[in-house]
């Protein structure tokens, strides 16, 4: 921006004594040579600043344009005095002292308003919002970025236009809102492409990596990160390369691919090393130091982190300081190290508060609350929560906010005031629940403030609410805690109307809540006590209040929650018109998970009935506790919502030493009821689009075994039904698949899918011509027509059992596309076997009014009564997802 008016000055300055001779020539040439001089030397000064500012000579280049910018005021060059209030209050920034920065940028702003310099003052009111967005006051960042983009508007300045969508773009992600984000950071990339600036195309593409990471949709961030490295490379950015091959070291930490990540890393790092960008080398420093921590290797996380902490005290960076105090705090702390943790907190706190930094104020507060928690010193434990709480609803930090909650209620419960504890866990469930409502993750760095996780949180609350008999609000966070596994696994689950209503609170804990800033916890036990007194006073129907849409669940149909706690097995039960019922079996969750591990490897062996016993003990523990409760309510349906690695077990599977469950009672696997529609559906005439891997007995085929079998299946279906389409091998694309789905209800994919543990680009389902769909991307189908989705050849939990959450997700993200429900598989049957129970299945679901869920029991009972494939190996890997009714 400067030479542009350093030009314009000339121009003036020739034309105005060009056209005026003066008696005094002489000495006005002398006086006009003297200014020339005087503004060379600042421009020298400025431009000396900023190559100091770029070797990390901060301190000195504030020096220089503190001189330049005395000149500039002697010689009253207005134009210049802004541009270098602009340097100077970016030095500043760099430095964290975000209050000079302040005061240079707002004299910027002021000046450029005087001399009606539109431009200077766009690029001020940037600025000055991406100070507030590092501070944490969203509020005004976003103002400022909105000035800004309404005057490079209104002056046609496209440069300074997409400058100012890509920090609105920033703002949003900050914020947590993705979504917005990626609009912004897209509108930037059109109008850098627009005016050819390579430059800004890479920025906006790294930022939309980024929002991409954050969304958990990590092949697309790879995408653009390796987009703009690129770009970096071609126009000789080395910065920029830098700074790319940093956000591709932060995308493989999101993936766990700590190899990857640390690789990137290290060339971040040597790229700023070599350029001797200081600041850029303390930060990848701090990345490296954050990967080894979640390694677990806290040594060689100390050790990068101190590096990171000399490399920003050398260049003066008071903020990048701060933080790598913190990180050396949670590295010490997870050793167990509470006197050195504690120290590097304290000095980590003490530089947020001098530059004013609130967010990571609020942040280490609640880290010092967590040390202190486990130090089980709990009096300074909430009190430093509570403080961290101040903070994080003065600068409406959600994320801060629920972690605030959520440990104010751990401690609570460590001190046996349950009841109080309850409120404070409520309503960090209901700012989680808030926050889903607008597509908003957790950041990595503020779960770390969690003493646990955000699910740990829901289990306890579900715990606490057990133990007090509050069965049906126990219900309501259960079922919540599907959808948070849901955000912890696949990110960006955006919750329903229902769900962002959170759990209900009480009277008498809305009452605390209102003033849960002003509470004094010196006498938090007699709250508690007074609080447990008003709950018990109020009728059982009140506490008990089942939701409305509940009782759409048809008369016959039941909800069976489990929940896994450490020491035993919970189980809940509901029924319409009723109130739920909850029965504990004392088992812990070693011994629990041993039981699942033998059943399943029963289940694998045709040869024997071994997996009866197995299947019978299960039977005990989830159903026989509520036999009688299901006569009762003359069950015909149970719509089950397992947890954990209760989702690898077949409930259909399960033994009473008489009968298969299934053969009692129909069975779908229900997401979350909160997200379900129990609404009657008008049912249609099948018309089913059929793909089959086919292949050939023996061989691969793109790395997966051919399944021959799938043909004849296909074709089987079309035999059956008139109305249907089918694609075998190679013609069995997801092109083709998409581009005929609309036209059919039924999608049957006889191919191989898998569900494994992890990140979601690890599950898959495959096409005959080898291409693939990724877990994220099935909800890019937009199938509403769709009544049912079939996998008849998927895997789940493939090596080690996890908490099954990719099932979850499966069923989530075929929901979320509009498919009404889905039949997939536990474990890859065999060709003969598959093909036998979907002949049946099929046939059942000519038959009038035959509802899905039921469908599948019939054609499950069918094999047991057969000879060849009566072993629940066969039978019980399918199961079917949704309410099925």
């Amino acid at each position: 921006m400067s030479s542009r008016f350093y030009s314009l000055m000339f121009v003036f300055t020739t034309g105005l004594f060009g056209m005026v001779i003066s008696p005094n020539l002489p000495l006005v040439t002398a006086q006009v040579q003297t200014n020339q001089d005087r503004k060379a030397e600042a421009d020298r000064l400025n431009k000396q600043g900023l190559q100091q500012c770029q070797a990390g000579q901060c301190e000195a280049a504030i020096q220089s344009y503190q001189q330049a910018l005395n000149i500039y005021r002697e010689i009253k060059d207005r134009q210049s005095e802004v541009n270098t209030l602009g340097n100077l209050g970016k030095t500043y920034e760099s430095l964290g002292k975000y209050e000079e920065a302040i005061a240079s940028h707002s004299k910027s702003l002021e000046i450029a308003k005087e001399i009606g310099d539109r431009r200077g003052e766009a690029e001020s009111q940037i600025n000055l919002g991406v100070i507030y967005r590092s501070r944490g006051n969203y509020v005004k960042a976003m103002a400022y970025h909105e000035q800004s983009l309404a005057i490079t508007r209104e002056i046609g300045d496209r440069r300074g236009e997409g400058s100012s969508l890509g920090n609105l773009g920033m703002n949003y992600y900050a914020l947590g809102d993705y979504a917005k984000a990626i609009d912004y950071h897209q509108q930037r990339l059109v109008i850098a492409r627009e005016i050819n600036d390579r430059q800004g195309e890479g920025n906006a593409m790294g930022n939309l990596g980024n929002a991409y990471r954050s969304q958990g949709n990590y092949a697309k961030a790879i995408e653009f990160q390796e987009k703009r490295l690129a770009i970096t490379r071609e126009i000789k950015e080395i910065r920029g390369e830098g700074q790319a091959l940093g956000f591709l070291g932060l995308v493989y930490r999101a993936l766990g691919d700590y190899p990857k990540s640390i690789a990137y890393y290290q060339q971040s790092l040597a790229i700023a090393t070599k350029i001797n960008d200081r600041l850029s080398r303390a930060k990848s420093l701090g990345y490296l130091g954050n990967v080894y921590y979640d390694l677990g290797n806290y040594n060689e996380a100390i050790k990068y982190h101190q590096s990171s902490l000399k490399a920003a005290q050398e260049i003066s960076d008071r903020r990048g300081e701060g933080k790598s105090l913190g990180y050396l705090g949670n590295a010490y702390e997870a050793q167990g190290n509470y006197a050195k943790a504690i120290a590097n907190y304290e000095a980590s706190l003490k530089i947020a508060q001098e530059v004013k930094d609130l967010r990571g104020e609020g942040k280490t507060l609640g880290s010092l609350g967590s040390t202190y928690y486990a130090l089980g010193d709990y009096a300074k434990a909430i009190g430093y929560h509570k403080s961290g709480l101040e903070i994080a609803r003065k600068i409406k930090n959600r994320d801060g906010e629920r972690v605030a909650l959520s440990n104010i209620g751990l401690t609570l419960q460590a001190q046996n005031q349950t009841d109080l504890s309850i409120v404070f866990y409520k309503q960090s469930v209901n700012v989680s629940e808030s926050i889903r409502k607008d597509i908003r993750s957790l950041d990595q760095d503020i779960q770390k403030s969690y003493i646990g996780t955000v699910e740990s949180s829901y289990r306890r609350l579900a715990d606490l609410l057990l133990k007090q008999g509050r069965v049906m609000e126990a219900l309501q966070i259960l079922d919540l805690l599907k959808v948070q596994e849901l955000e912890e696994y696949l990110k960006n689950i955006k919750g329903s109307d229902r769900t962002a209503q959170g759990v209900r609170v009480l009277e008498p804990e809305q009452a605390i809540s209102d003033k849960l800033l002003s509470v004094s916890f010196d006498n938090s036990k007699e709250i508690n006590s007074q609080l447990t007194n008003q709950i018990q006073q109020l009728p059982k129907s009140e506490i008990n209040k089942v939701p409305a849409y509940l009782q759409q669940i048809p008369q016959g149909t039941v909800l069976l929650y489990p929940l896994i706690l450490g020491d035993r097995l919970e189980i809940i039960l509901f029924s319409p018109n009723s109130l739920p019922i909850s029965r504990t079996v004392k088992i812990s969750r070693e011994k629990l998970e041993k039981l699942i591990a033998e059943f399943r490897s029963g289940l694998r062996d045709t040869s024997s009935e071994d997996v009866k016993e197995p299947a019978e003990e299960l039977y005990n523990l989830l159903i026989k506790p509520i036999e009688t409760e299901l006569v009762k309510a003359k069950t015909k349906t149970i719509l089950y919502a397992p947890d954990g690695q209760l989702r690898y077990v077949p409930i259909a599977a399960i033994y009473d030493g008489k009968k298969w469950l299934i053969e009692k009672y129909r069975i779908s696997n229900l997401i979350a009821y909160s997200l379900s529609d129990f609404s009657p559906k008008q049912k249609s005439s099948p018309s089913i689009l059929a793909g089959a891997f086919g292949g050939k007995e023996g061989e691969k085929k793109f790395g997966q075994i051919a399944l021959p079998a799938t043909i004849k299946e296909v074709k089987a279906i079309a035999n059956t039904f008139q109305n249907s389409v089918t694609l075998t091998e190679a013609n069995f694309s997801r092109q083709a698949i998409e581009s005929k789905f609309k036209n059919h209800n039924i999608l049957h994919l006889a191919t191989h899918a898998e569900f494994n543990t992890g990140v979601p680009d690890n599950s898959f389902i495959i096409f005959g011509n080898g291409d693939k769909i990724r877990l994220h991307e099935i909800t890019e189908w937009q199938i509403p027509n769709v009544d049912l989705i079939i996998l008849s050849a998927c895997q789940t939990g493939l090596g080690s059992l996890g908490s099954g959450v990719e099932i979850l997700g499966f069923g989530y993200q075929v929901q979320k596309a509009g498919a009404k429900n889905a039949i997939a598989s536990l474990w890859s049957v065999n060709d003969a076997g598959t093909g036998s129970l979907m002949t049946a299945f099929y046939a059942e679901l000519q038959k009038e009014n035959a509802a899905i869920a039921e469908s599948l029991r019939r054609s499950q009972i069918a094999l047991i009564k057969s000879k060849d494939y009566n072993h629940p190996y066969y039978w019980s890997a399918f199961f079917a997802i949704g309410n099925g009714l």
